[in-house]
């Protein structure tokens, strides 16, 4: 196994062996080496268990025996299988080309497939489809806080770090004399004496005494704070420290506000570290999520990517693309390739880049030497690791709804995912399930889900390689199939429908059987949003389904697109179908509108105008018990 381990670095696999697998890499980069012969030695601890002597004992049905173990094995998979089978048969090509071969046998599956030795996997494989989006309850919070920490906190942030750097260099470049010796005896017999806290910072499940902090405050080197605390006071202050433990408060001035309050008292020189940290997580979070970067591009950003636009202009954002890219070999190249198609960036991301800018000057936006504990001057070309900054998104949850509850704010609070951990892969399926599923509703602050599909349209997603311009296709497909599918069974079990569409919604719903269920891939999407009679698409904002024809739509005046601006629906629109469920929608709104109007709270112009609106909805849901019609009913 060595010797193969040897041959799969410094060779490339026998192109004989690459017949019939156009997907497999001649070479394989460090980590997929390293997770190779990972799988060798699992496979190694298998045969010693089966007592075998060596790799040359070994025969088609040792082979059979352990493709069955894998498909036995608790938590096993068809994917994760199917690379353990791949990496065997690496084992036997490399050690056929070796000097020394063993004399291991062909795999059976190399011959004929994987089909028969590995279970099947229901549902979609690997990717982004197969990874469920955030909760609209989870994200909505989430950015909220992500925005607010971007827009609001960065400044008393990035003002608390520079501050504490400061203070550090000044009691690290302190020499120390008996005068400074002298001020420090003074400080620490005064804060015993007044009785005063001490300023301490939380370590390892206790208060420990902050001695960069207090060399800092009295003009003296943090030597000697040490040494002066390891005389025969040593147990008797330290005991004092524990009894009273104090904050390390900089004087940095708090201007971040939510909702007119100062969101924290003051910034703690002990705290800076880990609020750097939830400043990088924000960052990170509005730019995965409002750009549909993958994550390794976004990480992959560098100081200067975002220029400002000629006026007038949008902000364009321009960087390395990574999946799909190889090199002359045909594997992946890991440094990426500029994309040919920047990003089109919306004002929140812009500001996001901006103080990662200011966090990072120079190189990399998220260089691990800025964004660690304790921050480094020198940029190392490493960007901060993906289960590092997963880390980081987690605790920013926890840490911003903690502040949420501290500011009795309880409605901003995160809830947690149904789905687990949040990761850092899951955002740009996220934003293409909403935008997808909740086209007429609002990313949080006002950004609307209608005015991001059009920038992506006429921006990166329109002809950039790999753009989300494609997750977003199959997104939508989903959503208009399910939509027809909750149609088709609406009608199936007598719920009426009504509106000029009304009959085109009913053909419409008939077809959904054929596709329910079976978009997998971009082409299936492309074939469902391309087939005009599909155009079904639910709008529960304004309690309607509009079955879209662009030559007839009212959400289109001057401009001609292939979707409909569900923010701009007309219900004077020959688009518009409602069903049962929309009247009854339209019912509980109006009652909800009128209690409010009858409030003695509410303003006499502004009841006369809820009161009017309740009328117009009244009059909506009786229109529509006058004309509903149902699927039984003949539509020629």
């Amino acid at each position: 196994m060595r010797l193969a381990a040897w041959m799969m670095i410094n060779t490339a696999l026998p192109a004989s062996v690459l017949v019939g697998h156009p997907a497999w890499h001649s070479r394989l980069g460090p980590h997929g080496i390293y997770d190779t012969v990972r799988r060798w030695q699992r496979f190694a601890h298998w045969l010693a268990a089966q007592e075998m002597s060596g790799l040359g004992a070994c025969t088609a049905e040792t082979f059979t025996a352990y493709a069955g173990h894998l498909a036995r094995r608790s938590g096993a998979n068809r994917n994760d299988g199917t690379t353990e089978l791949v990496a065997l048969t690496r084992l036997w090509a490399f050690d056929a080309a070796s000097a020394r071969p063993v004399g291991l046998v062909m795999p059976p599956w190399h011959q004929y497939g994987v089909d028969d030795y590995l279970p099947a996997t229901p549902g979609p494989g690997p990717g982004e489809n197969s990874r469920e989006p955030i909760a609209p309850a989870t994200m909505g919070p989430l950015l909220i806080w992500a925005l607010r920490v971007v827009d609001d906190f960065a400044d008393d942030i990035l003002s608390a770090q520079a501050e504490m750097q400061r203070l550090t260099e000044q009691a690290e470049q302190t020499v120390g004399t008996w005068e400074s010796m002298g001020r420090l005896r003074t400080y620490l017999d005064q804060l015993v004496e007044r009785g005063a806290p001490v300023p301490t910072r939380w370590h390892k499940g206790e208060h420990q005494i902050s001695m960069t902090y207090i060399a800092a405050l009295v003009g003296c080197s943090p030597k000697q704070v040490n040494s002066h605390l390891r005389t025969e006071l040593r147990e008797g202050f330290r005991d004092y420290a524990r009894r009273h433990p104090g904050p390390c408060p900089l004087t940095t001035p708090i201007t971040g506000r939510v909702a007119g309050q100062p969101w924290t008292e003051a910034i703690d020189f002990t705290e800076v570290p880990q609020l750097m940290r939830h400043l990088s997580a924000a960052c990170f979070i509005v730019l995965a999520y409002l750009t549909g970067m993958r994550p390794g591009e976004g990480m992959g950003l560098e100081s200067g990517c975002c220029p400002e636009p000629p006026s007038p202009g949008r902000h364009l954002i321009y960087g390395r693309v990574f999946k799909g890219v190889h090199d002359q070999d045909g594997n992946h190249y890991s440094a990426g390739q500029v994309r040919e198609v920047p990003w089109v960036a919306i004002p929140p991301v812009v500001t996001a880049i901006r103080v990662l800018e200011r966090i990072a000057p120079d190189g990399l936006l998220f260089d691990t030497a800025v964004h660690s504990i304790p921050r480094g001057r020198i940029s190392t070309g490493r960007v901060v690791g993906f289960e590092a900054m997963r880390n980081r998104v987690e605790d920013f949850i926890a840490w911003a709804s903690g502040l949420a509850v501290r500011l009795d704010r309880p409605h901003e609070v995160i809830p947690d995912d149904p789905f687990g951990a949040l990761g850092v892969a899951r955002f740009r399926r996220s934003l293409a399930w909403h935008i997808a599923r909740r086209p007429g509703g609002l990313v949080a602050l006002a950004i609307q889900y209608g005015h991001m599909r059009t920038a992506m349209s006429a921006g990166y997603a329109a002809r950039g390689r790999g753009g989300i311009h494609e997750l977003l296709d199959i997104e939508t497909a989903r959503a208009t199939a399910d939509t027809l599918t909750t149609l088709h069974d609406d009608l199936a079990a007598g719920t009426g429908i009504s509106g000029p569409a009304a009959r085109r919604a009913i053909h419409a719903a008939a077809q959904a059987p054929t596709f329910a269920g079976s978009i997998r891939t971009h082409r299936q999407a492309r074939d469902v949003l391309s087939n005009p009679a599909l155009t079904v698409y639910d709008n529960p904002r304004s309690f309607l389904m509009c079955v879209y024809n662009r030559d007839r739509a009212l959400c289109h005046r001057l401009d001609v697109a292939d979707a409909p601006r569900l923010d701009r629906c007309q219900p004077s629109c020959a688009n518009v179908a409602r069903t049962d469920h929309h009247a009854d929608q339209l019912l509980q709104h109006a009652q909800t509108l009128e209690k409010q109007a009858a409030s003695e709270a509410v303003p006499g112009p502004l009841a006369d105008r809820l009161s009017q609106r309740a009328g117009q909805l009244r009059a909506l849901a009786d229109r529509h018990v006058h004309d509903r019609i149902n699927a039984q009913e003949p539509t020629t």
